[in-house]
Formats: C-alpha cells, structure tokens, sequence
C-alpha cells in the first residue's frame, strides 16, 4: 500500500515561497509512489489556541487530515528567528493522535539567512510530541531570489527540497522507538 504524505503550510500568504516548496517536496513524494495532500491553513479556520476549547473552529477537520497521513512535512516560513504563528496554532490543535510515531520531515524557509533556528524550533516541538524527525531536512534562503514564476530557479535547492519529498516516503513506515522523556512530560499534547 502507498504511503499518504501530506504536507503543512504554515504560511498564510497568497504569493508564499513556503507553499510553492511544500509543492514541489509533495510532488517528489508523488513520483516516488505516495499519496499526497497540501493542507493549506488558508483554508482552515484556527482561532488563537485556547485549550477550553480544542474543538474550536476546524480544529477537528485539521486533526483528521493529519491522521491520515503517514509522514507530514511542516513547512514554515522564518519570522523571527522561528516558525509562523499559523503553524504554531496548527501545531497546538495537534497532539500525539496526530504526530505520535508519526515521519516528520522539516521544511524551512527565509527571505534572509538560513532558518535554521526556525527548523530547531519544530525539531523540539516534534520530539515533543514523539513524532520521528528525519535527520535530513530542507531550508530554502534567501527566497526572493530562489523562485521565479512560483517555480524554483535554484535547482541546487529544488533538488534539496525534492529529496525531502521522497525520504518522507522512504521512511514513512518506520517503527517507532521507545517514547522520549519530551513526551512523557507533554501532559499538553493529551486531551
């Protein structure tokens, strides 16, 4: 059975280099034999988190595609040395019935330097929520300058990007190992 990719974007904006190179890591998952969807949080409504009420707005529908998938990769653009705030809300609807010996692979991208830290950022959530992390992840810097038509002009970089896609597949079956000490302490990810 092919494994079910999804990807994360977690920019809202409508020309957004994030969503153009979650696509294109989609399309690589695709080729490589994977079922794949892009959830787009433009298309869902996610008021700020209040965990009174974790069904709010389509906090449910979000949750459901997530379980759907076998990997997921999140895709955020670099604000501040971190990951958006629409990921963050996205991320905080979630929990281990979402992530929970779950493939993650991490896609990060910045109109300046390296979003490295942003990337850091969601490795810690992830471990959190005892998702599995590929060791390989994708940044993109720079972005103005990377993308020309909502295509990549840097093959170096779609190339990147484009591995990402198919190691999710490769590893989407991976067994999970023994929950780590971040989760057992992340009495927030249980409902």
């Amino acid at each position: 059975m092919n494994p079910t990719v999804a990807a994360l974007c977690g920019s809202l904006r409508a020309d957004s280099h994030t969503r153009v190179a979650c696509r294109h890591a989609l399309d690589a998952a695709d080729a490589a034999g994977a079922t794949t969807t892009l959830v787009d949080l433009r298309e869902y409504d996610l008021p700020v988190f209040d965990a009174d009420d974790r069904d709010a707005g389509d906090a449910p529908a979000l949750r459901a595609a997530l379980r759907e998938a076998d990997a997921i990769v999140l895709g955020t653009p670099m604000y501040h040395g971190s990951y958006s705030s629409p990921l963050k809300t996205a991320l905080d609807y979630s929990g281990f019935d979402e992530f929970e010996h779950t493939t993650v692979g991490l896609l990060g991208v910045s109109g300046g330097s390296f979003p490295i830290t942003a990337l850091d950022h969601l490795r810690s959530v992830c471990r959190a929520l005892d998702a599995w992390v590929m060791p390989y992840e994708a940044a993109v810097p720079n972005a103005d300058s990377r993308f020309v038509d909502g295509e990549f002009d840097d093959r170096d970089l779609a190339d990147r990007v484009a591995t990402l896609g198919r190691r999710a597949v490769q590893f989407a079956d991976i067994q999970p190992d023994p929950r780590t000490f971040e989760s057992e302490e992340n009495v927030g990810a249980v409902e």
